[in-house]
């Protein structure tokens, strides 16, 4: 009798979510087990979850993240009601945990891998990002809000991966820039600070949408960017590769190379391409081309600047030695 209740409970919250609003919303969230102290887990299929989580699910895993630390799991609790995403504009949208509501709106849009969107109201970590209907609209991490792009991209996906074409960007005002490139692709004709107008013939309107432009495109296909630089309009060709770093891995374009780093610049992992450096798990990054360096935002600033190839200071215990590093 209890178990019918609870059924037809839930049957009810599922069809009148807009007229209960986000309490109704609240007790969704509660009845999946969609929250943890530190990880989100959502229904959104038949016996599938979403779930944002730094450490292994106890579950089967279908397909990982490492970006963006998402998982797609098996959901062994059989909860009937998923939560859905929402393609249309919503009147109004919250960042619901399981005690707190709070009502707002994107401040920054999620610009690819280098920065989640932030509500113009602080918020709690973790909730989810819902419509009052409780459509899906992202997950608010402790970081910030992975969006709902970013979710559904993963969902749909075959392989988890992201395309880059060595250039990150931010806004400046109404206008797009490159913020730092990649010098170790090969062909890449970008500068720091040119103003990119239109992507594959499409008219550049902000970071947040450039980026999601490029990630989610298929790697090694080629694209047209136009760009304004020194008051001349420019159009670079460019093939896409696959991305090596960023949201939740290092992102410093020594990735390109083979080498990643963790949030105080040591060696946390080498690929067999970057052997040839004989660099050791644990070796700290201390310098670039003579400058000092604390921060990922200052190795790629000082790595934009290098031509093909940089000079990098090493730390090994008291140990300090220099490894010249270039494009392969």
């Amino acid at each position: 009798m209890f178990r019918l209740a609870v059924a037809l409970t839930l049957l009810f919250l599922n069809l009148q979510a807009c007229k209960g609003g986000y309490n109704s919303c609240k007790l969704k969230i509660h009845d999946s087990k969609a929250l943890g102290k530190k990880s989100i887990s959502v229904v959104v299929a038949k016996n599938r979850r979403l779930v944002f989580s730094h450490t292994k699910p106890n579950a089967k895993i279908f397909k990982y993240d490492p970006y963006l630390s998402l998982y797609l799991t098996e959901d062994k609790q059989h909860f009937k009601y998923p939560f859905r995403f929402n393609n249309k504009l919503a009147s109004g949208i919250a960042s619901v945990s399981k005690k707190t509501v709070t009502e707002g709106r994107i401040l920054k849009h999620q610009i690819g891998l280098n920065q989640f969107a932030h509500l113009n109201e602080s918020t709690t970590a973790p909730a989810l990002l819902l419509t009052s209907c409780c459509s899906l609209k992202g997950f608010v991490t402790p970081e910030g809000i992975i969006e709902q792009a970013y979710l559904e991209h993963f969902i749909e996906s075959k392989n988890v991966s992201y395309a880059d074409i060595g250039i990150r960007v931010k806004n400046d005002g109404k206008f797009v820039l490159v913020s730092a490139i990649n010098p170790f692709l090969d062909g890449n004709d970008f500068r720091v600070g040119d103003c990119i107008v239109k992507f594959d013939g499409k008219k550049v309107q902000n970071a947040s949408q450039l980026m999601q432009w490029i990630l989610f495109s298929k790697i090694a296909s080629s694209h047209k960017v136009q760009i304004k630089r020194d008051n001349k309009l420019i159009t670079l060709t460019m093939k896409s590769s696959k991305r090596n770093g960023g949201g939740y891995l290092s992102d410093t374009f020594l990735e390109f190379l083979g080498v990643s780093f963790d949030k105080n610049l040591k060696i946390i992992a080498i690929q067999e391409k970057a052997k040839q450096y004989y660099l050791k798990l644990g070796d700290k990054l201390v310098q670039i081309n003579g400058k000092n360096i604390k921060t990922e935002a200052q190795v790629l600033e000082l790595i934009s600047k290098s031509k093909e190839s940089a000079n990098l200071l090493f730390e090994r215990y008291n140990f300090q030695f220099f490894v010249k590093v270039k494009s392969i």
